[in-house]
């Protein structure tokens, strides 16, 4: 413990016995720090805060949700401080005075950007904060700038969400007007081609009326046509065997009970009976022609009186139906001739149907495709349309400033008393490091143990230091010189000090 003092005692010793060494260290170290503090421009900061509502109930009904909205703030905040606007800023501010080029405009961008900072502090309250340390200004004209730099974008802010909407709405509504009246051309022009089309290759389109269709339709008529003409061919060829077997004459009426006249009355029934459509094979039909061969045989072979013959009706009558299947069968064969040239004819086309069908699809998928875009701009264009009204009109964002831009009374940074106060003392702390460490490399013996210590002798005893007057004199004059110097180096720190607070009220 006692070592420990008396190191202690050592080292105060070996200061104080350089006090002057580090006064001057402490008074170089104070003197250079307190300039660069000086140097440091002041930086004054002002802030507001802005409220941005976005409840709107109408809003919600066209499609205009929240999320929607905080998306749009969002692009907003991001593009607040884009080029652009901070180029409006600085027109609109004092910064504009010191611009005369495009290069120091962009370096003017450039250091609003590095000094403005926009953050929400919830979903729809913005705290805007901006920062002016201008070289070539005054503080007060700074603390102004900050405020006016922190208008001006809250001015920007409200314009972009406000007039910015409609600007936009209007834009996106003429591009979409335009784009209307292209789609409305073109598809004006691909109905025109449409009808164009169907109508030169009319028969050879897929659908109703198509060759295929009609192939298939022909076909069926062409084998109905032939039942038919064979049903009548068999008819009339069974006719013409009915008229061969018949008499063109019958007795006259003065035989009237005879073979003869059995036989014509018989003959009479038979075609009567094939015209009601009896077969060959009809029971009936066998009988009458077995009792017509026996009369015809017995008429004959009979020669008991003279008999006068007279036109047959059932002759005539099988005559007229004979007329009337043979032009029966003519109009059918006619029917099919034409039938089949038609076959033959669409025949020779369908080759031509699938490439005009491929062809007629495509054109139908051109137009589909321009009529589905078409109904697609025009949709957007009523919703927009809507939706730019209900912005208008209502209030679907309000924006309030709760705190307007503030006026700053005091720089943000730098801390200046807290500087010139590090400063004196780094500068005191070097000023007694220094003499300390000087100390330390210039051995000295400020006591008998240490002396001891370091020769490895005896040390008897030390004699005290007798002073003169005049020697007292002259240490009491360097003591009061000392004790002046040290107070004028806090007399310069308080006297720095009261700069500061001056200029801050001047600012005020």
């Amino acid at each position: 413990m006692n070592g420990l003092y008396d190191e202690l005692r050592i080292a105060l010793y070996s200061v104080w016995n350089r006090r002057w060494l580090a006064l001057a260290v402490a008074w170089g170290i104070c003197l250079l720090g307190w300039l660069v503090v000086a140097l440091i421009p002041n930086s004054y900061e002002s802030k507001a805060r802005i409220s941005v509502e976005m409840q709107s109930l109408l809003s919600d009904k066209v499609g205009i949700e929240t999320r929607d909205r905080k998306k749009q703030m969002d692009l907003v905040q991001d593009t607040l401080i884009s080029t652009i606007n901070l180029e409006k800023v600085v027109r609109a501010t004092d910064l504009n005075l010191s611009v005369a080029s495009d290069r120091e405009l962009a370096g003017k961008v450039e250091m609003l950007r590095k000094n403005i900072e926009i953050k929400s502090d919830t979903d729809n309250i913005f705290e805007i904060t901006a920062k002016a340390s201008a070289g070539n200004f005054s503080d007060a004209e700074n603390a102004v700038l900050a405020r006016e730099i922190v208008q001006k974008l809250i001015d920007i802010f409200i314009e972009t969400n406000l007039a910015g909407d409609r600007v936009e709405t209007n834009q996106t509504l003429k591009f979409l007007d335009e784009q209307l009246a292209k789609r409305e051309k073109d598809l004006q022009e691909a109905e025109q081609k449409r009808v164009q089309f169907e109508t030169e290759n009319l028969g050879l389109l897929p659908g109703v009326g198509s060759i295929s269709q009609r192939l298939e339709a022909s076909r069926a008529e062409l084998n109905q046509i032939e039942s038919q003409l064979a049903s009548a061919s068999s008819s009339l060829a069974a006719l013409n065997g009915q008229l061969a077997g018949t008499p063109s004459s019958i007795a006259a009426p003065g035989s009237t009970g005879g073979p003869r006249s059995q036989l014509a009355q018989a003959e009479a029934e038979l075609a009567s009976a094939r015209a009601r459509g009896w077969t060959e094979s009809h029971p009936d039909i066998i009988a009458m022609k077995n009792q017509i061969a026996a009369l015809r045989k017995q008429a004959d072979t009979n020669s008991g009186g003279t008999s006068y013959g007279s036109p047959n009706p059932a002759y005539s009558s099988l005559q007229g139906m004979r007329a009337e299947r043979q032009a029966t069968v003519a109009a059918l064969q006619a029917r099919k001739n034409n039938i089949e040239a038609d076959l033959a004819q669409l025949a020779s086309k369908q080759s031509l149907e699938p490439a005009v069908a491929a062809e007629m699809a495509q054109i139908n998928r051109d137009y589909d495709v321009l009529k589905s875009q078409y109904d697609k701009l025009l949709q957007d264009r009523e919703q927009i349309k809507l939706r730019g009204q209900v912005e208008t009109e209502t209030d679907a964002v309000k924006i309030k400033v709760l705190d307007p831009p503030s006026s700053p009374r005091s720089p943000s940074a730098p801390n200046r008393p807290l500087l010139l106060a590090m400063v004196l003392f780094v500068g005191l702390g070097g000023g007694v490091g220094t003499a300390f460490a000087i100390g330390q490399v210039q051995t000295t013996y400020p006591t008998a143990g240490k002396l001891e210590k370091a020769s490895g002798l005896p040390v008897i005893g030390s004699v005290s230091q007798v002073l003169t007057s005049s020697q007292r004199a002259l240490g009491q004059k360097n003591m009061r010189l000392f004790y002046s110097a040290s107070g004028a180096l806090l007399g310069a720190f308080a006297l720095l000090l009261t700069i500061e607070f001056i200029q801050r009220g001047m600012v005020a």
